[in-house]
């Protein structure tokens, strides 16, 4: 009998291990679901299509399956993963409010050589965040007074106002065309109130000038 006692250990750490094995698994929660909206770094906004396990090298991985219908392609991300690979929700109100409210700000242009800015909008627009894409729709963004854009200006232009303009529309729930009309229309009056201003200060200082050459006279 004493020989026995052993086994019954082996088989009881046996099962302590399933125990274990089967508890990790539970554990490992999704971070999203099926018909959800993401936004994925380097693709911008798509849709989890569904939630699957696929054999990968040989191992059995879960994945989420997600469809970006602007770029016509399907991507397969692990689920363990989708964290760590800047995957994630589609922003909030705040956020929405506060990319709307970098539109209306001053264009920010650095005087460095374009080379070098077209690598930082590069970054922001590859970085998922609705704030840094904002940004760089706000920075190269021209009016009919301004002179047009180089031809890779108006390509990272578009690729930036395109980004924000259908994570606006997933957010709100409305079609990319409406969401593209309000994002233009608030750079438009945005640009409109920085016009005027700028001419009315102008005008003042034209008022000083003449003012201070008369007290000189």
């Amino acid at each position: 009998m004493a020989a026995k006692k052993p086994a019954a250990k082996k088989s009881t750490a046996k099962k302590s291990t399933a125990k274990k094995s089967t508890a990790k698994k539970k554990s490992t929660k999704r971070l999203f679901k099926a018909n959800q909206h993401i936004v994925y770094p380097a693709h911008g906004v798509g849709i989890v299509t569904s939630v699957d396990q696929e054999v990968i090298a040989g191992f059995d991985i879960e994945v989420y399956v997600v469809h970006f219908e602007q770029d016509k392609m399907t991507l397969r991300v692990p689920t363990a993963k989708a964290g760590t690979s800047g995957m994630r929700a589609l922003s909030g109100e705040l956020t929405l409010k506060d990319a709307f409210t970098t539109l209306k700000g001053r264009a920010r242009i650095k005087r460095t050589m374009w080379s070098r800015r077209a690598q930082e909008y590069e970054a922001k627009i590859n970085s998922g965040d609705l704030i840094l894409v904002s940004e760089v729709v706000r920075d190269l963004h021209r009016t009919d007074a301004q002179p047009e854009q180089s031809y890779s200006e108006r390509q990272l232009y578009e690729r930036a106002i395109d980004r924000m303009v259908r994570e606006v529309a997933a957010i709100r729930k409305e079609s990319r065309d409406a969401a593209l009309e309000d994002v233009l229309d608030t750079l438009a009056k945005a640009r409109s109130r920085q016009a005027a201003k700028a001419a009315k200060d102008a005008a003042a200082n034209a008022d000083e000038e003449d003012k201070d050459g008369e007290a000189a006279a």
